[in-house]
């Protein structure tokens, strides 16, 4: 695996190193040990998959909260996805600013989403599934969110109309700190 750190610490873009013949290729998705070498949490506790029927599905922007905190390792297996992490730690020096990359199944590209990063994508095709990767349970009284469009973040979404997206994730209130 390949891995660059983007602009927010502990943010990176994990490539597989695909091994190729006539069948077709091969390639390590997944090691503990690696992750553990590039300081990233090596620990999974949950898998889970999402799958988007629409184009411009508005999914985000997620995370949870302490003693709950989880890191993902995002990866979209069918279609494509315009997908965004946001930096909440307030104690980094790239709080508050949002990194985005294109993830597809043809690029086998994976995102590696730190403890206190937000987290979300908008689909670019119809019939996309998002494969994530979790280092702890899902904590429904610890999960919370970002509005997708708070003027705090600024994001550059590539689209904003005719949006597909729930209730709750429209419905998030301005950010603020929380001490």
């Amino acid at each position: 695996m390949i891995f660059h750190e983007t602009k927010i610490k502990s943010v990176f873009i994990i490539e597989p190193e695909l091994i190729k013949d006539e069948r077709g290729f091969f390639a390590r998705m997944w090691c503990a040990k690696e992750f553990a070498n590039h300081g990233l949490n090596p620990n999974l506790s949950q898998i889970s998959v999402a799958f988007n029927s629409k184009k411009h599905t508005l999914r985000g922007m997620h995370y949870q909260q302490a003693p709950h905190e989880e890191a993902k390792l995002v990866r979209c297996t069918s279609g494509s996805i315009y997908d965004v992490i946001i930096d909440l730690r307030a104690n980094s020096k790239t709080f508050k600013e949002w990194f985005s990359i294109e993830l597809s199944a043809n690029s086998h590209k994976m995102i590696y989403v730190p403890e206190g990063c937000a987290h979300g994508y908008i689909t670019l095709e119809d019939n996309i599934e998002v494969l994530y990767q979790m280092s702890t349970f899902y904590s429904p009284n610890h999960y919370v969110g970002v509005r997708w469009n708070d003027p705090a973040f600024n994001i550059n979404w590539p689209f904003c109309e005719n949006l597909i997206i729930s209730e709750k994730d429209k419905s998030y209130p301005d950010f603020k700190i929380i001490t």
